[in-house]
């Protein structure tokens, strides 16, 4: 459980709930069920509308991340690196053979392979860059679902607001209505500003975040995989893994 993102929220809506209470609001009037439906539905609505269906359902998908903190596994991973250096050392490239087909990530699968055929260091670095900027393009538009989602929340939130003031206006007639139809309008703007501040936003720079860890680490694999491939010393891919580590 990521304590940072659980506190963040829980202390977000203690805020908002104390700051309601303070001068005798009820919190009753923050809940507005109408306007909840018109700027979550319109909001996801406008962002599935410029995403694809994919990346629309991979957004959802990593919101997990958020509140399960991912392990960063970059020292055991260079502690692996420095096993397969010192093994091709002792017993040369093919010696990495066996290590390919026990990994279970594509990525280190492809990378393996390649210093397993012989391909020249540099090139193996071309190749690993290219597709982790693939990686990286798939998994950003999925990031941007949030992006987008907090960019559209208060407008949104506006228009539910000018739906209730139209509702206000249709029954001026009835004042006893005009005070239900008044408080949808302002809570409308509440739920738009506040969805798109306190959730939507910082889920998605909490995610960009994630996926820089994850980016730094196989960016770590490829720099040293290269360099085995080159056949330097296990000193020195030893020296170029502690820069990622610092």
């Amino acid at each position: 459980m990521d304590r940072a993102s659980v506190g963040g929220l829980l202390l977000a809506i203690f805020g908002i709930i104390i700051g309601q209470s303070i001068d005798g609001g009820r919190l009753s009037s923050l809940i507005q069920p109408s306007a909840f439906i018109i700027v979550i539905c319109g909001t996801f609505g406008a962002v599935l509308l410029q995403s694809t269906l994919f990346n629309f359902m991979n957004a959802f998908h990593k919101l997990r991340y958020v509140f399960i903190e991912p392990i960063n596994q970059r020292r055991e991973v260079a502690e692996e690196i420095l096993e397969w250096s010192s093994l091709v050392r002792k017993d040369g490239i093919l010696s990495l053979e066996p290590l390919m087909t026990q990994s279970t990530d594509p990525f280190i699968q492809k990378s393996l392979r390649l210093v397993i055929d012989g391909v020249q260091p540099e090139t193996i670095k071309d190749i690993g860059m290219i597709e982790l900027n693939q990686y990286e393009i798939s998994q950003r538009n999925a990031i941007k679902v949030w992006d987008s989602a907090g960019g559209y929340s208060p407008t949104i939130g506006i228009l539910a607001a000018v739906i209730g003031l139209i509702h206000v206006m249709e029954n001026l007639s009835d004042p006893s209505l005009l005070g239900s139809g008044i408080a949808v309008a302002f809570v409308s703007t509440i739920y738009g500003v506040g969805l798109a501040n306190l959730v939507f936003i910082p889920i998605a720079n909490k995610l960009k975040t994630i996926l820089q860890d994850e980016l730094t680490n196989y960016e770590m694999l490829i720099d040293a995989l290269a360099a085995i491939a080159n056949g330097d010393h296990t000193i020195v891919v030893e020296d170029r893994l502690a820069s990622y580590l610092s």
